[in-house]
């Protein structure tokens, strides 16, 4: 058990860091790449070395509006813009995964499911990638590059 343990703190401490977002492509099955969140969008994604994360990013040109009491317009645009989860994580080296195991995410659907990653460790960067996925009746793959940030 207690070598289990020493194996998992080794793991986790690999990712264990704040990443700032620096893209999001996604692959269109016949491999035109697309910049659904803009050309820069914003965010950040944070593994501790327990075993928690969190993510959130929003799209480039962000959401804006004149006030406080946003219209329906708005609020769709302020929630499709932003995206957001938190909960624990599982690094498999062997694999070239990491999953999200979602305890709470501003999408309710999401609470409780889990989201395996394939990820790419390179210096200072993270690339994270989906499975292929079914969007707009077309399988699709997401790719986002993070680099590790002090701030």
């Amino acid at each position: 058990m207690l070598k289990i343990v020493e194996e998992t703190k080794k793991s986790h401490a690999k990712l264990s860091a704040l990443w700032r977002l620096i893209s999001i492509e996604t692959t269109r099955p016949n491999g035109e790449v697309i910049h659904d969140w803009g050309q820069n969008p914003t965010g950040l994604i944070i593994y501790d070395s327990s075993g928690r994360m969190a993510v959130q990013f929003m799209r480039d040109p962000p959401p804006t509006s004149a006030s406080n009491h946003l219209t329906i317009e708005e609020k769709n645009a302020a929630f499709e813009g932003y995206y957001a989860y938190f909960g624990t994580y599982e690094f498999n080296e062997k694999d070239g995964t990491v999953t999200h195991h979602i305890q709470s995410s501003m999408r309710p659907y999401e609470v409780g499911t889990d989201y395996k990653r394939f990820y790419k460790l390179g210096g200072n960067r993270l690339t994270l990638s989906t499975p292929p996925m079914l969007r707009e009746g077309e399988q699709r793959v997401y790719r986002l590059v993070w680099e590790r940030s002090d701030v």
